[in-house]
């Protein structure tokens, strides 16, 4: 039988203790959930600011229901682009900081989109080790020379950049790591790029909304604005709903939507979604208190956790990697935790490095302080 091989490495991914497997949610996403019949304190959502059920992200979702429809009904390019993705678009860019922005659907599309537009067989990109998947595929597809350096390792990506003739350099770098929560450098990665002749494509996917004056980002965090820099974030984290969108020069995002074959080839998102993204924007700007909450959570949980056997990574951020090592020692972790009514992912390899299996801990300015508490003093009592 042509499965049997199949089944012979889903019998070996379950043996490493890699088999995944999907929760049934039964409410609306949030701190506090409903997952295959019970109820349960999640630290699993990239929810940051408690915006995905937000009572006026949802009215603003009805009424462009009402005005625009459901569907898109067509790509960009044909008929699917509506005043309602014009709009949003303008904003996003003036929040951001750049002269244009361009929606995609997913954040995977939006990398997969830029990468495969901007570079080719003669060019090549520099990518931190640690980045997000979306970003090595899109390398690979985009068949550029594909080089790596160490995590945040601004030396070795220096000795790369240095020895290049390719015909473009293109950087490639989450701004805030998925599975470590750390930022980038981005300050002297700018540098590196205008020293070098270079873009620098900055994934801002985690840390959009959260960092930065109003919740503008990496570069707002830093201070930085560059002409080389081309900027990617998501609309379903902190934002709270669906999406993601690519700003930078003029003339880098009409070549996407000229050439972006993520972006040519795929019905438009619903406007109905990006008539809330409207809404969810303004309370990302307008209400700092999410994160100042969301900062006083972090420092609540860093401070609450007694650990001897396993480790937390330094982070300043919402994503909190409490490193366990073994996979299957992550999974009775998690496992333990959700006995208690605190749902907390096991990350295992491939996403993250053999040896650091890890429970990711997301927190958002949804939860309070007992909740923080409750964990830590549970992951106390199981070490």
């Amino acid at each position: 039988m042509p499965f049997s091989a199949l089944a012979l490495e889903l019998a070996e991914i379950e043996s490493q203790g890699l088999r995944r497997t999907r929760r049934l949610l039964e409410s609306p996403q949030g701190a506090r959930v409903t997952v295959d019949g019970r109820d349960y304190v999640a630290f699993c959502s990239n929810d940051y600011l408690g915006l995905a059920s937000h009572p006026q992200v949802i009215e603003a979702a009805r009424q462009g229901a009402a005005r625009y429809g459901v569907g898109a009904g067509a790509s960009h390019l044909i008929l699917g682009h509506s005043t309602a993705h014009t709009d949003l678009e303008d904003r996003l860019a003036a929040f951001a900081g750049f002269p244009r922005a361009l929606l995609f659907s997913t954040g995977y599309l939006a990398n997969i989109g830029a990468v495969t537009a901007l570079v080719g067989r003669e060019d090549a990109v520099f990518a931190d080790r640690l980045n997000h998947a979306s970003l090595n595929d899109a390398v690979l597809l985009s068949r550029a020379a594909f080089k790596r350096y160490p995590h945040l390792d601004l030396a070795a990506l220096e000795r790369l950049l240095a020895g290049s003739t390719a015909r473009r350099r293109l950087i490639v770098t989450d701004a805030v790591f998925s599975m470590d929560g750390d930022i980038a450098p981005v300050p002297e990665l700018v540098a590196l790029a205008e020293r070098y002749d270079a873009w620098l494509l900055l994934d801002d996917a985690h840390g959009f909304g959260v960092l930065g004056a109003e919740g503008r980002g990496t570069l707002a965090h830093f201070n930085v604005n560059s002409p080389r820099v081309i900027y990617m974030a998501t609309l379903g984290k902190a934002a709270g709903v669906s999406g993601a969108f690519i700003a930078g020069e003029a003339e880098v995002v009409e070549t996407l939507v000229q050439r972006a074959r993520a972006y040519v080839y795929t019905t438009a998102t619903p406007p109905l979604l990006a008539h809330a993204l409207l809404e969810s924007l303004e309370l990302v700007r307008r209400e700092e208190w999410r994160r100042d909450r969301l900062r006083e959570l972090v420092r609540q949980l860093r401070a609450s956790l007694q650990l001897a056997r396993w480790r937390l990574e330094p982070s300043d951020t919402a994503i909190q990697p409490l490193i366990i090592g073994a996979n299957a020692e992550a999974v009775a972790v998690a496992e333990a935790l959700a006995r208690g009514g605190l749902l907390v992912p096991a990350i295992r390899p491939p996403t993250v490095p053999v040896g650091t299996a890890r429970l990711r801990i997301s927190l958002s300015a949804a939860h309070v302080p007992d909740d923080v508490e409750r964990l830590a003093a549970a992951l106390n009592a199981l070490q």
